[in-house]
Order: structure tokens, then sequence, then C-alpha cells
């Protein structure tokens, strides 16, 4: 098997409300569009049950405080804000969710398979030690590489976070280490939630340069993730050299999505997909790990999005990866011409980044 698919039924169960962006709808009608595909029978492919998060590995990453504050939430109910509200018995779907990213993580270190989708949820690129926000409770990517890395099965993990909110969690837990790249494009943060992840925000300490954040304008499309993945991306990661790829998988900045304003295609995030694992292959043995996060449209685009990636990561054609033809006036009427200024962008952050990484010397 090639690719594993990390998923459980109980990540249908979280549901804050039924009209609540983040609903069990986003992984369902993935999942039914997958099935019509046939990608459950295609041998490279399987799904992979997830375990439950432990404690101590939880803890890696949070505080103790904020677990037992999530604990008593989801006892009876509970919230963090209006946004991310605790129902009871949640908990367990937490660690759950968290467990599915290490187990992803362990099923391709011993090789298992080659690459792993964690189909998960609830998401938790926003979740910081000492709280929950932003849809996000237990920060599944930062739990994942923590015990990577205190576990010795590596040494250096390069994340890629394409979700378009900027990860301020994954960021903040990341900001002083040399052994993770963290890399974020996102939405401008003076248009999207969190509004921050600015060129400025490089690192602290040992962990400066290491941090690398690209804000992108309002209707940017497959063209401006091209751009910067053949620019700063795969520049910085090949001089990084990781023993692993992993990517924080937000599905909204689909030109379907409600929440954002971006204007990607699912052909634009089959086209990124393969390009990691390229990497993969060249860097770390084909070591790749892919957690979903976000993505907030059920219909016209996580089913497809997440198709893409699933053929991407399996070595499947992408050619055929595109959304019914209902769609294309909605992509029409949001993407437009921003190469100018994201070139201007990037000439900046190429500058600010030239102490730090050879390729931009």
């Amino acid at each position: 098997m090639r690719t594993g698919i990390i998923y459980h039924e109980a990540y249908l169960k979280h549901e804050q409300s039924p009209t609540h962006p983040e609903r069990r709808e986003r992984l369902a009608y993935t999942l039914d569009q997958l099935r019509e595909e046939g990608i459950f029978e295609d041998p490279r492919i399987g799904i992979i049950p997830p375990r439950e998060a432990l404690l101590d590995e939880i803890l890696l990453v949070h505080e103790r405080g904020y677990i037992d504050l999530l604990k008593r939430m989801a006892v009876s109910g509970g919230s963090i804000d209006l946004d991310t509200r605790v129902s009871a018995g949640m908990y367990e779907q937490m660690v759950l969710a968290a467990g599915g990213a290490l187990t992803a993580a362990e099923k391709v270190f011993n090789g298992k398979v080659r690459n792993a989708f964690a189909l998960i949820r609830p998401p938790g690129h926003h979740a910081k030690p000492g709280i929950g926000a932003g849809f996000c409770y237990l920060n599944n990517m930062a739990i994942m590489v923590k015990n990577v890395i205190e576990k010795d099965m590596a040494e250096r993990v390069a994340i890629l976070d394409w979700d378009a909110h900027h990860g301020d969690g994954t960021q903040e837990i990341f900001y002083n280490d040399p052994n993770v790249l963290y890399i974020s494009i996102h939405q401008d943060g003076r248009t999207l939630y969190p509004g921050s992840g600015f060129v400025d925000e490089i690192g602290l300490g040992r962990g400066e340069g290491y941090n690398i954040c690209v804000p992108i304008p309002p209707g940017s499309s497959d063209d401006t993730y091209r751009l910067i993945l053949n620019e700063i991306y795969i520049p910085v990661v090949e001089e990084f050299k990781p023993d692993l790829i992993a990517i924080s998988a937000g599905q909204d900045n689909h030109f379907t999505d409600p929440l954002t304003s971006l204007a990607l295609t699912a052909q634009g995030y089959a086209q990124m997909m393969r390009e990691a694992v390229k990497l993969s292959e060249k860097l770390c043995g084909e070591r790749l790990v892919t957690l979903l996060e976000g993505g907030y449209s059920v219909e016209g685009g996580l089913p497809y999005v997440n198709l893409g990636i699933i053929a991407a990561m399996a070595g499947m054609s992408i050619d055929k990866i595109r959304e019914p033809e209902v769609y294309k006036e909605v992509l029409n009427r949001r993407r437009r011409n921003v190469r100018g200024r994201v070139e201007r962008t990037l000439d900046e952050l190429r500058h600010i980044l030239r102490d730090y990484w050879d390729c931009f010397r």
C-alpha cells in the first residue's frame, strides 16, 4: 500500500451546530465522493484506523491546565469562544483526531505506507499551548511533529501550511525551534482571521529564519501558489533537508469557500500535492504526512480537493481532477490578476530571509 487514509467514523460526531462551518458534512461529502470514484478499491490506497493520543503525547504541546479545562467542559458542554464550543463527550474526539495525526506518522515511519493523509476533525492549527480558537482545540500538527522528534523518528520536519487562515497556533509553538521549518501560505491577515502571518514574522532565537509567512491577496489562484512553491517553498525545503514533509491541508482557499476570498481550484491543490510528493521522494525517503485542517465548502470544494490530494499522494493521474462545470462562473467572479502584488511580497520576503538561506543570496 502506498497511501494510507487515516479515518474513523467518530470524526463525524463533533458538531457545534447544524449550520456551523466546521460540521460533519466536511468529511461525509468527501467520503461519498471518494467512494463514487472507487478510491477505496484501489490497491495503492487503504483506510487505517487511528489510535487515541496519550496524555503525555499531548502535554509535549499543551499546558496541563488547558487539558484539564477541556476535560471538564466535555462533561456537560462549554465554550472556549463563540466559534469554538465544546460539546459533551467531545474530549474523546479531540484525542482521536490528534491520535490520527500520530497514527499517520507512525505508519509512514514504520514503512507500512509511503505517505498518509489524516482525514481528521476537529482541525488544530489555531490551537496554542494554553488555549484553543478558530474551531481548533488540540494542535494536531504540533502534537504529531513534537512526538516524531521526541521519539527520535526524525530530527528535522518541514511543515507547509496552505490553509487560507494563518496557522498562528502552530507558528507560536515552533517559533523558537530550528528543527521545525514552518512555511505558511495564507490570505493576507489584514483581510482575514486571525489577523497575523506577515513577512516579518520569521522566528525568534535559535528559530530565527525558520518561520516563513507568505501572505497573499484575495483573488489569488493556482498561478499564485505555483509561483510561491517554485520561488520560496521548494528552494528552502531543499536547503533545509527534512526527515519528514508535513502538510497542514486547509482546503478553504478553494474558490467556493464561504469564509475566504481566494480562488484555488481542485486541480491547483492536486498540483501542489504532487510537488510535495516529489520533494518527499527527493529529500526524505518519500515520508510525507498530510493533516486536514480547514475547508468549509462541503459540496463544491472539499470532495474534489480531497480527491485530488489523495490521487496525487497515491501516484494516480490528476489530469481530470476538476469541479463540475456549474461552478465555473463562481471561479471567474472570484479570481483576480494579483501577480504583481505577489511578486513584490516575494521580493520583500527574499530580502528579509537572505541572511538565513543560501538560496536567497
